[in-house]
């Protein structure tokens, strides 16, 4: 008899063997060369990873015993740490931060008290595809069920002039925000549709991708420049590596809008010469960039609403976005200039008032992991303090089904699924 396909090869039995773009010899020797750094890089991070799965990572208990597991990367801190401990100690999850630093998450977990049998800690670097492979193995090896997959982590590189790469040759806030999310959630999806849920659709696995408002052109921080615009995708096709322009669109390399929306190049205006409009906008800025990012955001969206699109019917995995708010304290502008990071605060809490603390918002982004009443799927949520939670619309690019599609289709011959 015949074997069940599993949800990937059911909505796509017709696949090729695994590949990845064809480079001339020359071409592939120059880009091992240029990678070269962010493998070592990447493999001395590991070094931060036990070698032995840790206390709590592994259980013998069956796992329909178990209680729900949320997978979250990115967790040892601001927006994924606040999500991991409001899972944690108010909505009854074991969580799994799937950190690149195993110490640093383990003491922001004991230091904001979450329980020790509540969470465990497991190694992942999203700038290494094999690092994401190796710990899609680990996970599954520790015995424990998956209710939730959060894809939280980000870099964010605004001041940036030149383009950074990740282990695998993509530039680093393409491979890390999108990519290697992009292979996790793949990879996972049938450890989600196997969550031994009671068969509610309110109780079903959820998959959350957390969006910015800044990737959506049709609200005013959208359109603070430079605007997300992933143009047709040709830097992408191109592989956004060494002797490319790093960006999705194929334009001119800005380190702000490669998180954002790969659009070209745009005149920047200087946020504090900004007239009002500017102003307004910034009350909404991103839940983790400042005013100025780019295409990654627009991807993680596009990304959603395509497994939406693909699995849901078929998985009764809910799929979702969020924009949690305006968190201007966030440890992402970290490579901001200072006095942006000093001063952008401050302006969000005193005069636009759209401030929103990282408790607050992760237990927005918790809400959207569990809470019976946010479980349609294909939905981008977003949260207002007159209204509650409200289905955000999205741009007309994040929108565009034929784009979504071809994103997907580039995504999956980048990182070996196709």
């Amino acid at each position: 008899m015949q074997a069940a396909l599993s949800p990937r090869a059911a909505a796509a039995p017709s696949r090729r063997v695994a590949c990845v773009p064809v480079r001339a010899p020359a071409a592939r020797a120059a880009r091992a060369r240029a990678v070269a750094p962010a493998r070592r890089a990447v493999a001395a991070s590991a070094v931060a990873a036990p070698a032995a799965a840790v206390p709590a990572a592994k259980t013998t208990i069956p796992k329909a015993q178990q209680k729900p597991t949320a997978v979250i990367t990115g967790a040892s801190s601001g927006l994924g740490l606040a999500a991991a401990v409001s899972l944690a100690k108010t909505k009854g999850y074991h969580v799994v931060m799937a950190c690149r630093d195993y110490s640093k998450a383990d003491a922001a977990a004991k230091a904001a008290g979450v329980p020790r049998d509540a969470y465990s800690v497991m190694h992942l670097d999203l700038a290494s595809l094999d690092s994401v492979r190796a710990f899609v193995d680990a996970f599954r090896a520790s015995g424990r069920r998956l209710d939730a997959l959060v894809a939280n982590a980000a870099v964010y590189t605004p001041t940036a002039k030149e383009p950074r790469f990740t282990a695998d040759g993509f530039e680093l806030s393409a491979g890390v925000n999108h990519l290697g999310h992009f292979l996790l959630c793949n990879l996972l999806l049938d450890d989600l549709q196997a969550s031994p849920s009671d068969g509610r659709p309110v109780d079903a696995p959820r998959m959350v991708i957390v969006g910015s408002i800044t990737g959506n052109t049709n609200t005013l921080a959208g359109n603070v420049p430079p605007k997300a615009d992933l143009g047709d995708l040709r830097g992408l096709a191109a592989g956004v590596g060494p002797g490319t322009t790093a960006m999705m669109d194929g334009g001119e390399f800005d380190g702000a809008k490669a998180y954002k929306g790969g659009g070209r190049r745009r005149r920047r205006g200087r946020w504090w010469r900004a007239p009002r409009a500017y102003a307004h906008a910034l009350a909404h800025a991103p839940p983790h960039p400042s005013p100025l990012s780019s295409d990654s955001k627009v991807c993680n969206m596009l990304t959603m609403r395509e497994f939406h699109r693909r699995f849901h019917p078929s998985t009764g995995v809910v799929f979702g976005s969020l924009y949690p708010g305006c968190i201007a304290s966030s440890g992402l502008f970290r490579e901001h200039y200072p006095l942006f990071r000093t001063i952008f605060p401050a302006f969000q809490k005193y005069v636009t008032k759209g401030y929103v603390s990282e408790a607050d918002a992760g237990a927005r982004l918790a809400s959207v992991v569990a809470d019976p009443a946010l479980s349609k799927s294909g939905v981008y949520w977003s949260f207002s303090d007159a209204t509650g939670t409200f289905e955000n619309e999205v741009s007309d690019e994040v929108a565009d089904g034929g784009k979504g599609r071809k994103l997907w289709e580039l995504s999956e011959k980048l990182v070996g699924l196709a």
